[in-house]
């Protein structure tokens, strides 16, 4: 069982940025594969951002490419989202994920979650 519980939220204007904290609780943390996912309001939970258990392979979604970066430290079970130059685009409750394999980006694949926290960027 992992357990999962992201923090750094808030409400920023377009340009300036964030940087997302996600605190895991358990064991082996460093053979997950964590991500971060978004929801927008009337929207389907979407992928943002995933890196492997010992960080040697990171991907992102299109949208957020050259602009958030997603990070790890295995020795404080951590994982973090480093997002600039925000756009009122990127608001939602952004979450933290874990226990996917691969190049997992899909809900599905993963088997932990963070309750969310919420990112509001106005222009």
């Amino acid at each position: 069982q992992v357990q999962l519980v992201e923090s750094g939220g808030g409400s920023v204007q377009a340009g300036d940025s964030l940087r997302l904290s996600c605190a895991a609780s358990g064991r082996a943390f460093n053979t997950y594969t964590m991500a971060w996912f978004r929801q927008a309001p009337g929207k389907e939970r979407e992928f943002v951002a995933a890196i492997s258990g010992r960080g040697g392979n990171i991907h992102y979604t299109d949208s957020v490419k050259g602009r958030f970066s997603i990070s790890r430290d295995n020795a404080k079970n951590m994982v973090y989202l480093q997002m600039n130059s925000l756009k009122p685009e990127d608001t939602a409750v952004y979450y933290c994920a874990a226990g996917g394999i691969g190049k997992a980006i899909r809900v599905r694949e993963y088997d932990y979650w963070g309750q969310g926290t919420q990112v509001t960027v106005s222009s």
